[in-house]
């Protein structure tokens, strides 16, 4: 797997397509400040799965699976550097085909590459029964970030 400090990112200017917990706009405050530009998407072929001890879903191949998330749009080279660093060593970044409407273009998003299970993730249930204990911990994960970069 590639050292995640050496992957290349994305251009700032590049989508991001999400449909897992950076979805939700306090998660994203806690991680970058702010939520940026954000429009309804679609990602045909793949499912947000469920995964195995996590709360957090990840984005497989699915012949018949249809994805809903968000477009994110305006990310900074900052913001851009944040998000992956949050995101799973599972994850691959990868470029797909996400319908906005009626317009069909391509994002980056993450993909999963781990084992998942069977059942689809739930946006609703995780913001039910997940979404403030973990918007606590993204804001706990900042805080370390933001120490360790000031250390280094």
């Amino acid at each position: 797997m590639t050292d995640r400090w050496a992957r290349k990112l994305p251009f700032a200017s590049d989508p991001l397509f999400v449909y897992g917990t950076l979805r939700f706009g306090a998660v994203l405050t806690e991680l970058i400040g702010r939520v940026p530009e954000m429009a309804a998407a679609r990602v045909l072929g793949r499912r947000a799965a469920a995964l195995p001890g996590r709360v957090y879903p990840g984005l497989v191949a699915a012949a018949a699976g249809v994805t809903d998330g968000f477009l994110l749009t305006g990310l900074t080279a900052d913001e851009w550097l944040v998000l992956d660093a949050f995101e799973d060593d599972e994850y691959d970044l990868v470029p797909v085909s996400v319908s906005v409407g009626e317009r069909v273009g391509y994002a980056w998003t993450y993909v999963w590459t781990a084992e998942v299970e069977e059942r689809d993730w739930s946006a609703s249930e995780f913001a039910t029964e997940q979404l403030p204990s973990y918007v606590g911990k993204c804001a706990a994960w900042r805080r370390d970030v933001i120490l360790l970069s000031e250390t280094v």
